[in-house]
């Protein structure tokens, strides 16, 4: 497996725009918009992990890239487990690092990639 993981218990949850701002808010203190917010629960062999993706957010995020609508849905999922095995995004060499990886993921699933 390219995660070097087994599959556990991986539950996704497609909702809006608002409902996703709660979530923020309530289980991370933040009061903004986002795609996709995982909470992880893995071990060191094994991911588990809720993913709430917005799909809202996916939707104006394909449309401000040029991709399909499948695209951006495939990279915020894939977004989500690269968080369950170590990958984080806060600084610019991170993200760098992520979307290389989501990248790598997309195109094993033969999923066209944004820059």
């Amino acid at each position: 497996m390219k995660l070097q993981r087994q599959v556990g218990e991986i539950h996704i949850a497609l909702m809006s725009d608002d409902d996703l701002l709660l979530m923020n808010q309530k289980y991370l203190d933040h009061d903004d918009f986002t795609d996709v917010i995982t909470f992880d629960y893995s071990s060191e062999t094994t991911i588990n992990c809720d993913i709430a993706i917005s799909t809202d957010r996916v939707t104006e995020n394909a449309i401000q890239e040029g991709v399909s609508l499948e695209n951006e849905l495939g990279r915020v999922m894939i977004h989500g487990l690269l968080h369950c095995v170590g990958y984080m995004d806060k600084s610019p060499e991170d993200k760098t690092a992520m979307r290389e990886k989501e990248n790598e993921m997309l195109k094993s699933f033969h999923v066209e990639q944004k820059g």
